[in-house]
């Protein structure tokens, strides 16, 4: 979240970072809006209570329009108190109107970003290994996968529907072995190791940027909604389970069971960013305690909304898929060199594993909703013959501690953390990287050599 105060003295510099990032500026407009609401509330309020001192002290004297400065006392402790329960909405960040503006905004790109318009105008900053020659024509993974019976995507479909997958045999054991081989790679580096819940509440997405914006692309949780449902169409109510409408059923009028808690409020994560992020939801750490490193395996759930018929083979862009993440808190100062570092962390499991790849510093028009900079990897694949994304690490500064309010002590002040992410790495995507780049003439597959005890063999088929 964008400090609001730094909206209300510099609005120009907002709406040219955000225009730099092709987002709309009219956002900032509807919040200074909203501000000067506020502002006027603030003025007024200081206003009543001066006059509610001067009206005090006339009483006092016990004038002869005593009854009559009464009453003008008891409407301005009406006054007051509306005017001091607006203030302390807006300053608790409990004024709705104004905070859903400021959930839509995203980070403001660093000055170090280079501004674009597409993902064209990305930089390479640099490249590590050698392109692989093949003396024969490299498959993609998919048609190795299927060919050694280790992916299956056809049983997957019949399962769960299109991009989902089902690794066996060799194709299991490799997954389970590039999950322990890439923590084991973290936690030599500093990491600790969390192994969280795959189901978060709202307040994690909303922490850590995904909701309100992007609910069209997360798993929502039905629960105890699926019979209200059910119930309803048996009352010949129309309402679709999984279609746009919804009759006029008020979901939030149901209890989940738990107090407090509304239905439809829990989602299947999309990435261990969002609870490893959450951890420190509404905490104050100690300055000594940063810089904080954590690590995790999780799967990882989406809906893809917006890549119908893009990346529809293999396992590149699946609604399931499993993913290591790194996350640090840290303190501003540390930011960018830490940021520095997770790239080099993650960069650890390709160079271990032989695999060729390229560092790509991303442009305003790419970088993430929370992100103020980012760096991809992308890993070369000779089968399809490009590069592709298996990593993403972002420096998110205080945008998301602001969310989940999470602060460090620095000597008697308060300051936000500033957070990082980043994927340590992709699994599928390793998985796919690995059958290209090994593959063999023969349709076998070398398994790289710092991953053979892992997997506990050197090759998969032949």
């Amino acid at each position: 979240m964008i400090d609001i105060k730094l909206i209300r003295e510099n609005p120009e510099f907002i709406k040219n970072k955000l225009s730099a990032r092709n987002n709309d500026t009219n956002l900032i407009n509807q919040i200074l809006e909203k501000d000067s609401i506020y502002r006027k509330q603030l003025l007024e309020l200081e206003q009543h209570r001066a006059k509610r001192n001067k009206v005090t002290e006339a009483i006092s004297k016990n004038p002869p329009n005593k009854t009559d400065l009464i009453k003008e006392m008891q409407t301005l402790k009406q006054k007051i108190k509306e005017a001091e329960e607006i203030v302390r909405k807006y300053e608790n960040n409990e004024d709705e109107s104004i905070q859903q503006l400021l959930l839509m905004l995203p980070n403001l790109p660093d000055d170090s970003v280079p501004v674009g318009k597409s993902a064209e105008e990305n930089q390479v900053v640099k490249q590590i290994g050698e392109i692989k020659k093949f003396d024969f024509e490299p498959l993609d993974h998919q048609t190795i996968g299927e060919g050694l019976k280790i992916l299956d995507f056809e049983t997957a479909s019949k399962l769960s529907g299109s991009r989902f997958a089902m690794l066996k045999s060799d194709g299991a054991r490799l997954e389970r072995a590039l999950i322990n081989f890439m923590i084991d790679i973290h936690t030599q580096r500093g990491y600790t190791e969390i192994f969280p819940p795959f189901i978060v509440d709202k307040k994690c997405l909303i922490g850590t940027g995904q909701l309100p914006k992007f609910e069209e692309e997360l798993y929502k949780c039905l629960g105890k909604e699926k019979e209200i449902i059910a119930e309803m169409q048996k009352r010949s109510e129309h309402v679709l389970i999984c279609g746009e409408k919804k009759g006029a059923i008020n979901y939030s009028a149901y209890s989940s069971g738990n107090e407090g808690e509304q239905l439809g409020d829990e989602y299947l994560i999309p990435t261990a960013e969002v609870p490893l992020t959450n951890m420190h939801r509404e905490e104050i750490l100690d300055e000594n305690q940063l810089t904080i490193k954590y690590v995790a395996y999780t799967a990882c759930f989406r809906k893809e909304a917006g890549s119908y018929g893009k990346d529809t083979r293999g396992l590149i862009r699946n609604h399931q898929f499993n993913k290591i993440e790194l996350v640090k808190f840290t303190k501003p100062e540390d930011s960018m060199s830490e940021l520095e570092g997770m790239v080099e962390d993650a960069g650890q499991v390709l160079s271990q594993l032989g695999l060729t790849y390229r560092i790509v510093k991303l442009c305003t028009a790419d970088i993430g909703f929370s992100s103020s900079k980012t760096y991809d990897l992308e890993v070369w694949m000779p089968g399809e013959k490009k590069w592709r994304e298996i990593s993403s690490v972002s420096n998110c500064k205080d945008f998301q501690a602001r969310r989940i309010n999470c602060k460090y002590r620095k000597e008697k002040k308060l300051e936000y953390v500033h957070t990082l992410n980043g994927s340590g790495v992709a699994v599928g995507r390793t998985f796919a990287a690995i059958l290209e780049n090994f593959q063999n003439k023969d349709g076998s597959i070398n398994i790289p050599q710092n991953l053979i005890k892992y997997f506990g063999k050197e090759k998969i088929g032949g």
